[in-house]
């Protein structure tokens, strides 16, 4: 005889009610995937450089853009992830309201150390569900930069890979250009 176990699955809404209520501890670093809480991986310092540099880069793009840095964005009721770095269109208020939503949003880059195979296996279907029109997967272990674009359906049409040697650009962000070797160092 088999046993079921019972999962719960939470809203978005209901994510942010825990964390308000105190039951989330506030230092863990939490995000909602198709209704499951999910705890994040630490960042290292190859990691954090990374998103630095691509921070610095993506400010320079000018004031039609804000940078968000590991804050989550909303893209249905049941996901809230908290990309590595994400570029949304400009809005007076900061975005003090809610949080952005797939329409918001221009480009999702994720910085993946440990993370790769989920990376790609979970969020990028998640991103090209949402519509989202660009994500960018920097592959830290195999020293690549992996550029999805297109989305339709679970998947993007477009896929490029750059190496080192190479310079990897955004089709779908004017001006946003990256050395491969420059952003690993």
């Amino acid at each position: 005889m088999s046993v079921e176990i019972a999962k719960y699955s939470f809203t978005a809404e209901e994510f942010e009610r825990l964390g308000a209520a105190g039951i989330l501890r506030q230092d863990a670093r939490l995000e909602l995937i198709d209704g499951e809480i999910c705890e994040m991986s630490p960042i290292g310092s190859l990691h954090a450089a990374c998103v630095t540099f691509l921070t610095h880069l993506l400010e320079k793009l000018g004031s039609s853009f804000q940078v968000r840095v590991q804050n989550p964005i909303r893209l249905n009721d049941f996901s809230e992830p908290q990309p590595d770095l994400t570029l949304v269109r400009w809005r007076d208020d900061y975005y003090r309201g809610a949080h952005p939503g797939p329409v918001d949003v221009s480009l999702v880059i994720e910085v993946a150390d440990t993370t790769v195979v989920a990376d790609r296996k979970v969020k990028l279907p998640l991103y090209a569900r949402a519509g989202i029109p660009e994500t960018w997967l920097v592959n830290i272990p195999d020293e690549l930069v992996e550029i999805y674009s297109d989305p339709v359906g679970d998947s993007y049409r477009r896929a490029e890979v750059f190496g080192r040697g190479t310079e990897a650009r955004s089709h779908t962000v004017e001006g946003l250009a990256v050395k491969v070797r420059e952003l690993l160092g």
